[in-house]
């Protein structure tokens, strides 16, 4: 029996909701297919450690989340999500007795970077207040379908020719090149070249400035927030609201094929060889490597697409470890003990070595974490005088790691939360150790551990992700749409992606339909042959 909707959409990570949630919202009968048994994507949360203590399995912290516009424009605290924050946003300690800590109030931030460098505290005020007057159209600008014209052109007239080139300077500069130039101490720098190591991008690397710059200004405006009782919260909620319009995810349900008629998407076959027609649009939340390749088949794609989709540039793997503590953290450093989130093992030149052996393919020596204190940011993490914690660290891809090489490096991670925490251990009541296989197991698309969904650096944004073109969601392939993070804008949670998806597949079968499927068939001419 074949099923027959508007829309299905291959996958329920927050992308694949976010774009099932605006197809429902314009009247259309959508259907999110799911491999897993829980949807989700890398947005879910469990017990995995100890029971009462909840873990958050890949996603934690989301300043994207908090302000994005695709996902304020849902309004999901109207389904049950809530937001949760720590007292402090982000602690970077060092073990020469430096912590720089980035607070909620622009004031005690600043006071902290004059403690620093006396005036480095005005130079932050300066650096925020370029934020609140343009923050809001930079965040239209990066998550909004490509190319941006609205939110540019709005920033332009706000701006003016000369501070809008300054602006763009700026953002492609190296991170620890934008710090020496901004700041006098190091405290600024700590900041935001750890801010930028979110991504896969060192503090020498270019547009590195931008990560950096974006997460420590969204950090001081809404902070580093987290859903109330785990990351599952805000897939709780995209559930929900979908539900409310009609749209319906099906667990349990890996999708074998998108089936290809007279060189269109009309729909899935999934694993158990059902069929489910889809009247007008596919949408894939999955990586484009495994959509193309193994959903859709090569022979379906122009030789110029393929040959660019082999050169498809991964993030590194990752290393994952969540504890149960019996107490929370005992920090050397004061300043790490009210922050949601802690980087942890390097200052800046540090980060300089960590991400040059990652790119040579070597084990850092000094690895550098990011650790999250999840009860510190919301009580419901786990029982009263206790701490949920996790912590991330990076290796490089393909190094085919088993159980036990990934034990070893959780091991080595271990004893960098103990450098900065003496007597960390003692309180330890539980650990769970997820390395880039078991990483990838939990959700498909965090190939090998890389959960970005493929490099942030310059050469894979904007046009050039996944491959080179138009940027947009649209794929040579009419009514299949990309709406994962290996699409434009990317990794994190903001749900850009997903909405850009749906508003692509809403403007092919529009009333303009007709002349904007012309114009993607002629771009796609142009670009592939």
């Amino acid at each position: 029996m074949t099923e027959q909707v508007d829309a299905v959409v291959v996958g329920a990570g927050h992308n694949g909701l976010v774009a099932a949630n605006l197809l429902a919202d314009a009247g259309w009968d959508v259907l999110v297919c799911e491999a897993a048994d829980a949807p989700g994507g890398a947005v879910r949360s469990a017990e995995i450690t100890a029971p009462g203590f909840v873990s958050d399995l890949a996603s934690a912290f989301h300043p994207l989340g908090a302000a994005s516009p695709v996902l304020r424009e849902l309004d999901l605290p109207a389904h049950g999500l809530r937001w949760r924050h720590a007292p402090a946003v982000v602690a970077h300690p060092t073990l020469d007795g430096r912590c720089a800590v980035l607070h909620r109030s622009v004031d005690d931030t600043a006071a902290g970077l004059d403690l620093d460098h006396p005036g480095d505290g005005d130079a932050w005020r300066a650096l925020v207040a370029d934020w609140d007057r343009i923050g809001a159209d930079v965040l239209e600008a990066a998550l909004r379908p490509f190319p941006p014209v609205r939110p540019a052109a709005r920033l332009w007239r706000r701006l003016g020719t000369g501070d809008t080139l300054r602006l763009a300077r700026m953002l492609v500069q190296p991170v620890a090149r934008m710090a020496q130039e901004r700041f006098g101490g190091s405290a600024a720098a700590l900041l935001l070249a750890g801010n930028a190591a979110h991504t896969d991008l060192g503090p020498d690397a270019a547009a590195s400035t931008a990560y950096g710059w974006l997460l420590a200004m969204l950090g001081q405006q809404v902070g580093f927030p987290v859903p109330a009782g785990g990351a599952g919260a805000l897939t709780d909620a995209l559930v929900a609201r979908l539900a409310t319009r009609g749209g319906r995810v099906d667990c349990h349900r890996p999708i074998r094929s998108v089936t290809i008629e007279r060189g269109r998407a009309t729909g899935v076959l999934d694993a158990e060889g059902g069929r489910v027609r889809a009247r007008r649009a596919v949408l894939a939340d999955v990586d484009a490597p495994r959509l193309y390749r193994e959903l859709v088949g090569e022979q379906h794609l122009p030789a110029k697409f393929v040959t660019d989709l082999d050169r498809f540039d991964w993030d590194f793997s990752t290393v994952k470890l969540d504890w149960a503590l019996d107490g929370p953290v005992p920090w050397a450093a004061e300043g790490a003990r009210a922050a949601g989130t802690v980087h942890l093992g390097a200052d800046v030149e540090g980060l300089r070595r960590y991400t040059a052996d990652l790119a040579s393919g070597r084990l850092p020596d000094e690895p550098f974490l990011l650790f999250g204190q999840m009860t510190t940011a919301d009580p419901d993490r786990s029982p009263p005088g206790t701490e949920s914690a996790w912590a991330y660290s990076h290796v490089p891809r393909g190094l085919g790691w088993g159980r036990d090489d990934a034990v070893r490096w959780a091991d080595r991670m271990q004893q960098v939360v103990e450098a900065h925490a003496p007597g960390f251990g003692s309180l330890i009541r539980a650990r769970a150790v997820s390395g880039p296989a078991d990483l990838q197991a939990r959700d498909g698309n965090l190939v090998d551990g890389a959960i970005t969904g493929g490099t942030s650096a310059p050469h894979q944004q904007l046009v050039f992700r996944p491959v080179p073109g138009l940027g947009r969601a649209d794929t040579p392939v009419p009514r299949l749409f990309l709406s994962g993070a290996s699409a434009h804008p990317g990794g994190a949670v903001h749900g850009g992606a997903g909405a850009n998806a749906a508003r692509a597949a809403l403007a092919a079968t529009g009333r303009a339909g007709p002349l904007y499927r012309g114009a993607m068939r002629f771009a796609h001419r142009r670009l592939y042959g």
